[in-house]
């Protein structure tokens, strides 16, 4: 660090560029991870995100938290949101901060956009209970900051810092290319510091936000190495080049798109054993009901191999719980004789 000269922020990096026209992505490769990541159809804003959310959850929450050298294991953070427990550390907290924040874009980006309040809250959120003073949460900042590791000095200017923000939330909203904004948003926000703590987590999760409104993949930053996305920031701190920065972006967002694809594959695929059991499941279903037969009886006439049974009827007694005249049809059953069959308790014994 001593041999190299302390700088301070050029808002430069901002004011030139125009978007559409200037690119921190080369057009090819922002158009080519668009191909990879999005969702066919003409689907609303942020339908991929819901469909992979609990395990885009973990991973973006466990991932981001880990490169601010939070101790909990993947496995730990995934058991943290399992139970429901509340936070007894600061690493906890850190954790349930982004999984809130997550939620929340989740549910108001399709609805608002991309705005300044809303990446504001997204700062309240992550730093909830971790600034020492409340205000400070979605606040620019009136302190001074320092960014350790570097020789970047931040803008320590509170009107400026108000104005750059609003600018780079602006030209984020103007870009045409999803992934290019995403980018944009990540090395932008986490280069204006504009809060007081949690600016490069703000970065991460708001880089999602172009994203879920275009329907890509999300970005999770998996497998990211702590001292490679220092290097990649300290690029664009001290020199405004961006070149590292595109080599990580890049690299984790194909690693991110190809774990969501296979995920939100996994979702839509049909179960293999109701496939498997289609005609059977409707066989018996139909005994129950129309016989008064007992479901074991039921069960029993299909000879099912011995393995499969406990889960055969598992899922035969889920589907007689839910039967109802208005779904009874799918089993080729009448609305009055299964109307009958649940006023008399829906028996299966």
């Amino acid at each position: 660090m001593a041999a190299r000269t302390p700088v301070t922020y050029h808002r430069e990096f901002v004011d030139n560029y125009k978007p559409n026209d200037t690119f921190l992505l080369s057009p090819e490769l922002a158009d080519e991870l668009v191909a990879l990541g999005h969702l066919p159809g003409r689907l609303p804003a942020g339908t991929y995100a819901r469909k992979v959310l609990e395990q885009l959850l973990i991973d973006l929450s466990w991932s981001s938290s880990r490169l601010e050298g939070n101790r909990y294991t993947l496995m730990d953070t995934e058991r943290l949101f399992k139970s429901g427990a509340a936070a007894t550390d600061s690493d906890a907290i850190m954790l349930l901060n982004h999984k809130a924040a997550i939620e929340f874009i989740v549910e108001a980006v399709p609805l608002q956009g991309l705005n300044t309040r809303l990446v504001r809250n997204v700062h309240a959120i992550l730093m909830h209970d971790l600034l020492v003073d409340a205000a400070s949460l979605g606040t620019m900042r009136t302190q001074v900051v320092n960014v350790s590791g570097s020789t970047y000095i931040p803008c320590q200017v509170p009107a400026v810092l108000e104005e750059m923000f609003e600018r780079i939330i602006l030209k984020a909203q103007q870009i045409k290319n999803p992934l290019e904004a995403s980018f944009f948003l990540w090395v932008n926000l986490a280069y204006l510091q504009a809060f007081e703590d949690g600016n490069k987590r703000v970065s991460r999760i708001a880089a999602n936000i172009p994203l879920m409104l275009y329907n890509q993949a999300p970005l999770s930053f998996l497998d990211v190495d702590r001292e490679d996305y220092a290097l990649a920031m300290m690029g664009v701190y001290e020199a405004c080049d961006v070149s590292m920065a595109v080599d990580l972006f890049e690299w984790t967002y194909r690693r991110s798109q190809t774990k969501y694809q296979a995920a939100a594959g996994a979702l839509d695929a049909p179960d293999p054993f109701r496939v498997k059991y289609r005609e059977a499941l409707s066989e018996a279903v139909g005994t129950v009901v129309r016989r008064r037969q007992p479901m074991a009886e039921a069960i029993v006439s299909l000879e099912l191999p011995a393995e499969d049974m406990p889960r055969f009827q598992e899922l035969l007694a889920q589907e007689l719980n839910i039967l109802a005249d208005f779904n009874c049809a799918r089993y080729r059953l009448g609305m009055k004789e299964t109307q009958a069959w649940i006023d008399e308790g829906r028996p299966v014994r």
